[in-house]
């Protein structure tokens, strides 16, 4: 057996992808890790992937008779969660005056093409966005508390992130499953349509970037916040200068 075939196709997805993964993470930190105090900001972004998600669980749903049904794994369905909480943010009626954007329509469309084509070529983004929400969702989750208790609030400090919640299993459980489920659908397919499940990977990133782009007011949060930082930073440089000028000269 050779060395590439005794490499799990997950760690295989995951190599393909580190390089427009880390830019994707930087964008998806900076418009909405560091904006996640602006309720608004943070209800964008949920809605952004709102229609993602739960197309996806539709589409495990409609081929549960196949081995797509093997990653519905308990406990990591989102979807609902995500209705959790744009009720939480936007109101009861949230669904009424709403329309997915221009890029969320592009992304859907793209993941109805590929399921013409090939449904199983849907697993890459199930894969991906799954494992993304339960690692990343933690960090956010974690970053939401730790805001809840600087601001001194008597609220819940997770209230309105039942989208990082896990109600069945533990988080590694439920990811280690997914994992393997995903091994055991690559070994079931032909080589030409496991690359094409490693370009798909690359496309995940890319459509998840073009809809975090979309998140409206996260562009000038973030602008203030790294202008609060950049006026703080000049201060105590200045600080150390006049210090460093009376204590030492």
């Amino acid at each position: 057996m050779s060395n590439d075939a005794e490499v799990p196709f997950t760690k295989k997805m995951r190599i393909v992808t580190r390089e427009i993964h880390n830019v994707s993470d930087a964008l998806i930190n900076a418009k909405l890790g560091i904006a996640m105090s602006e309720n608004h900001v943070w209800a964008e972004g949920l809605l952004v992937f709102y229609e993602i998600f739960r197309y996806l669980e539709g589409a495990m749903d409609r081929y549960s008779h196949t081995l797509i049904g093997e990653l519905d794994v308990p406990g990591m369905r989102r979807a609902e969660a995500f209705e959790k909480d744009l009720t939480y943010y936007m109101g009861c009626d949230w669904k009424k005056n709403y329309s997915p954007r221009e890029s969320v329509c592009e992304y859907l469309k793209h993941l109805e093409t590929i399921e013409k084509e090939n449904p199983y070529y849907l697993t890459a983004y199930i894969y991906h966005l799954y494992m993304g929400l339960l690692s990343g969702g933690q960090i956010l989750r974690r970053k939401k508390t730790l805001l809840g208790k600087l601001k001194f609030s008597r609220k819940e400090k997770t209230e309105g992130m039942a989208v990082t919640e896990i109600t069945e299993g533990t988080i590694a459980s439920v990811k280690k499953r997914i994992n393997e489920a995903m091994n055991k659908i690559a070994e079931e397919m032909d080589e030409d349509s496991r690359q094409r499940l490693l370009e798909e990977s690359k496309m995940v990133f890319i459509l998840n970037n073009k809809i975090v782009h979309s998140v409206q007011g996260a562009g000038a949060v973030v602008a203030i916040k790294l202008l609060k930082l950049g006026v703080c930073g000049l201060f105590f440089a200045l600080l150390y200068r006049y210090i460093k000028k009376f204590t030492l000269g």
